[in-house]
């Protein structure tokens, strides 16, 4: 029986949270002993609560912001989880449960550290200082790292060019439930619901209100696409600090009427039967889900080509890209998908191919081979 520890910095509404959530709920007990250490304090901490033969630390000095006096209580804290469960692999996620717990896994002497990228701590929305400190942390911890999961090739050559990652690392995809999405989805009750009238067309974002998802940026696509597109409707699916500058722009701009703000959102593959076009004006990503999801609903997306984006979206095939922070750009690729109904049709249709790689089932299976691999060779 293999004793694998996952480490997470926050179990907020997220691809790399839900993921996992889910791995550690899936992982085959006959082959595995699974526990999970995290942040509490966050949508998702039920669902981790509630899974079965699963053995939890809750950290509470495990935070997002750099704070050293709560870091250095969260390693102590992820040492005594280290040291009751006694893991054979300590997998972490994100990036400061990645550095905390890379670190505490080598004071305790672990056989196998993993590591998975969902996206680098170091982006290009930080201070030239902050991004530094990440990137330093990231070159400390990398030497106690046995194997590294990236969900994107972008962020392996991004890593790679930095210095960070050699030749131990795999290319294991962020996984959705495909099958919910293949399905019909009367799209009458979600625009009821949302207060959307019948037959207007419907643009969607779903994602967090902070700067990593340029929500601002949507609402600026959104101004420019209602003065030129009648009758469209616009909806971000997802919560967070930004959310009162997100209403105030809306205003500004003229399209409080037409912007909805459900927050978070359970049912994705409704509120996608609902939609039109699939937006997303990240600034950074590590390959989002939501752009997954979209596809998988046969719904064209129209994107930022950041980081691993362009590895699902094929621009002019199942969507269209543009820089990030171009919202003319963006706007364009809208309203040409609104405007162009067969093409739209046709972009639906291509969007549902090649996304076996992104099978949920296949991704936990993926880890289960790796982890005895490693484990293997440890022995």
């Amino acid at each position: 029986m293999i004793r694998v520890l996952h480490i997470i910095t926050r179990l907020e509404l997220g691809g790399a949270q839900r993921n996992t959530l889910f791995t550690a709920a899936n992982l085959d007990r006959s082959l595995f002993s699974v526990g999970l250490a995290w942040g509490p304090g966050d949508e998702l901490d039920s669902e981790a609560r509630g899974i079965e033969d699963l053995e939890r630390f809750e950290i509470s000095a495990l935070t997002r912001p750099i704070a050293p006096r709560m870091d250095i209580r969260a390693l102590r804290d992820l040492r005594r989880a280290i040291r009751a469960f006694e893991p054979d692999i300590v997998h972490t996620h994100s990036s400061k449960a990645g550095i905390l717990g890379r670190t505490a896994a080598h004071l305790e002497k672990i056989p196998v550290v993993i590591h998975s990228i969902h996206g680098w701590g170091f982006t290009p929305l930080q201070s030239r200082a902050k991004r530094r400190l990440f990137l330093a942390a990231e070159r400390w911890v990398a030497p106690w790292t046995d194997h590294f999961i990236a969900v994107s090739q972008a962020n392996i050559d991004q890593g790679r060019d930095l210095g960070l990652l050699g030749d131990d690392i795999s290319l294991i995809r962020s996984g959705i439930d495909l099958s919910p999405f293949g399905q019909f989805q009367d799209p009458v009750p979600v625009r009821h619901r949302l207060g959307i009238p019948d037959g207007v067309r419907v643009v969607t974002q779903i994602g967090n209100l902070k700067p990593q998802k340029a929500p601002l940026d949507f609402v600026r696509v959104a101004a420019i696409v209602a003065s030129s597109v009648p009758e469209v409707h616009f909806v971000i699916a997802g919560d967070g600090p930004l959310r009162q500058q997100v209403k105030d722009l809306a205003g500004e701009l003229g399209i409080a009427d037409r912007l909805h703000l459900p927050g978070w959102w359970r049912d994705v593959p409704g509120l996608l039967g609902a939609t039109d076009v699939a937006l997303l004006t990240s600034r950074h990503e590590g390959l989002p889900r939501a752009v997954v999801e979209a596809l998988a609903a046969g719904v064209p997306v129209v994107a930022t080509a950041v980081d691993g984006t362009p590895e699902v979206v094929r621009d002019g095939v199942n969507g269209i890209l543009a820089p990030a922070g171009d919202i003319e750009r963006l706007a364009a690729g809208v309203c040409t998908l609104l405007e162009d109904e067969d093409r739209r049709r046709v972009m639906g249709k291509a969007a549902v191919l090649g996304l076996e790689s992104f099978d949920i089932n296949l991704m936990v299976r993926r880890q289960e081979e790796l982890y005895q691999c490693l484990s293997c060779r440890k022995s």
